[in-house]
C-alpha cells in the first residue's frame, strides 16, 4: 500500500481548453473529470480544435465556471461575456478524437473569442451524453470517458517533482552561463490536482490512487508539449522546461512530466475531491 502522507494542496478546473482556469477548494468529481473541467473548445471554421500551442493568446484569456456548466470568458481590455450551455443547440462536425460533433455556443461567443485572437473561431460544448473514450494507447478502458481534455479525465502534478525540475533549470542555466529565468510554476502543466509529500516523481509509478474518498486509476504519465515553454507574463515561447527536461525526462521520443488519471467508475452520488484531502496510491 502507499503512504498517505502525500495530501492535495491546490486543486482547479480549466471550463475551456487553453483557456485560463481557476482554483478551487473542491470539485465534484464525474466521470469524465471534475465537474466543468475541459467541457467546451475552441474550434475553427471547420471545427478542427484550436489550442494554444497554435494560439497562445488563448493563455491570455480566462473562462470561470458558473452554476449550470455556463461559463464566463474574460480577457484584457475586453467586457465580460456569459456563456449558457448551449443544451438545444444542433450539434456541429467536429475534429476531436474519439468525438465527431458537439453542440455550438451562440455567435457572441464566438465574435468574443474571435476578436480576442484575431481569426475566426467557435466554440463549442460537450454535452452529458456524449461519450468520449480514452485511446488504448493512451491507457484507456472499455468504459472510460473523457472529457475535451488531451488524453484523460485529470491532471496531477507533485510539488517534490516541481522542486527538482526547478534544481535541474538552475543547473542548466549554471552550465550554459545564463541568467536564471523566472521560476517554472505548476500553471506552467495546467494540473487539476497538485500533491506535496514523496520523492520527486513518486507519481511515475502510481498505478491506482485514492484521493480523499475518490479512487482513480493512472492511465499514462503525462507527455509534455510545447505550450509548457510559453511564458505567462508575455505569451512568447521560451527554451524551458523542455529543454531541461529533455535532458533528464525522455524516453519514447517524449518528454515526461505528471501523471493523468481517470475516475474509477461507478463514482459513489457526489464523489467530491478537495484541497487538503490525502492521497494513497499503490
Amino acid at each position: 500500500m502507499g503512504r498517505a502522507d502525500v495530501v492535495v494542496t491546490a486543486l482547479a478546473v480549466y471550463p475551456v481548453k487553453s483557456l485560463v482556469g481557476v482554483s478551487v477548494q473542491d470539485a465534484v468529481v464525474e466521470a469524465q473529470g471534475l465537474r466543468g473541467d475541459r467541457r467546451w473548445a475552441v474550434v475553427d471554421e471547420e471545427g478542427t480544435k484550436v489550442t494554444a500551442r497554435e494560439e497562445h493568446g488563448l493563455l491570455g484569456l480566462r473562462a470561470e465556471p458558473l452554476p449550470e456548466g455556463a461559463i464566463r470568458l474574460t480577457g484584457p481590455g475586453a467586457e465580460p461575456l456569459t456563456v449558457e450551455v448551449p443544451s438545444r443547440a444542433t450539434p456541429v462536425p467536429v475534429r476531436f478524437s474519439g468525438q465527431d460533433e458537439a453542440r455550438p455556443a451562440g455567435s457572441d461567443a464566438n465574435a468574443w473569442l474571435s476578436a480576442r485572437v484575431g481569426r475566426p473561431l467557435r466554440l463549442v460544448w460537450q454535452d452529458d451524453d456524449t461519450v468520449r473514450p480514452i485511446r488504448p494507447e493512451m491507457g484507456g478502458r472499455t468504459g472510460d470517458r473523457n472529457s475535451l481534455s488531451d488524453a484523460a479525465p485529470l491532471h496531477v502534478t507533485s510539488e517534490a517533482s516541481l522542486r527538482r525540475l526547478g534544481d535541474w533549470l538552475l543547473e542548466t542555466a549554471a552550465e550554459r552561463g545564463e541568467e536564471p529565468g523566472d521560476p517554472v510554476e505548476h500553471d506552467r502543466f495546467r494540473p487539476n490536482v497538485v500533491v506535496a509529500g514523496g520523492e520527486a516523481f513518486a507519481e511515475d509509478s502510481w498505478s491506482s490512487v485514492r484521493i480523499g474518498d475518490v479512487p482513480f486509476r493512472r492511465t499514462m504519465v503525462c507527455d509534455r508539449c510545447v505550450m509548457t515553454t510559453i511564458d505567462r507574463n508575455d505569451l512568447r515561447t521560451r527554451k524551458e522546461p523542455i529543454r531541461t527536461l529533455a535532458r533528464h525526462r525522455k524516453w519514447d521520443g517524449a518528454t515526461w512530466f505528471g501523471i493523468r488519471l481517470t475516475p474509477v467508475l461507478p463514482l459513489a452520488p457526489g464523489a467530491t475531491i478537495r484541497a487538503g484531502d490525502p492521497v494513497v496510491a499503490v
